[in-house]
């Protein structure tokens, strides 16, 4: 049986974008080897954490929403556990009521957009040669609701280092 389970973990803050991507191709080829679904990629960046982990005050966070079999999540769990750029991991079993709520919002603002789109489209000759034209529906960027963004803390900025 499959189910929605989100999976949070945090990386190392040294880590490069390559090693970053590393680690998130891998959980999709462990998604994609056991027939799951990734359904969201949220990558929140370089966050302040509350407390060192391994002499780090600062980590990546990086959220994944996925559709999974237990066993997948047994198999993401011990992938996880043993990467050295993982410093902490967690994945959750989701509420259905939410899930089922979170996509009819979702397809219900894709329709209005396709609506919109539809009404005021311009064929691709008419647009402007100093504009790019505008991104089709799956290229679009999953768009995070008022309350998702204001759950997220702020960034933190790098800090030069201030030698006396």
């Amino acid at each position: 049986m499959r189910r929605d389970y989100e999976l949070g973990f945090i990386l190392n803050p040294e880590v490069n974008e390559e090693q970053t991507g590393a680690v998130l191709s891998r959980i999709s080829q462990i998604v994609t080897n056991y027939d799951g679904q990734i359904v969201r990629v949220n990558q929140w960046g370089r966050r302040r954490m509350a407390y060192p982990i391994e002499h780090n005050r600062d980590g990546y966070y990086v959220f994944i929403d996925m559709i999974l079999t237990p066993e997948t999540v047994a198999e993401l769990d011990r992938t996880l556990k043993v990467s050295e750029d993982v410093l902490r991991h967690m994945v959750i079993r989701r509420d259905p009521k939410a899930v089922k709520k979170e996509r009819e919002d979702y397809e219900a603002r894709a329709a209005a957009q396709a609506q919109e789109q539809a009404a005021g489209a311009t064929p691709e000759a008419e647009v402007p040669s100093g504009e790019a034209p505008q991104e089709t529906e799956e290229e679009l960027p999953v768009e995070l609701s008022p309350e998702e963004n204001e759950s997220i803390p702020p960034a933190i900025e790098e800090e030069e280092s201030v030698e006396a």
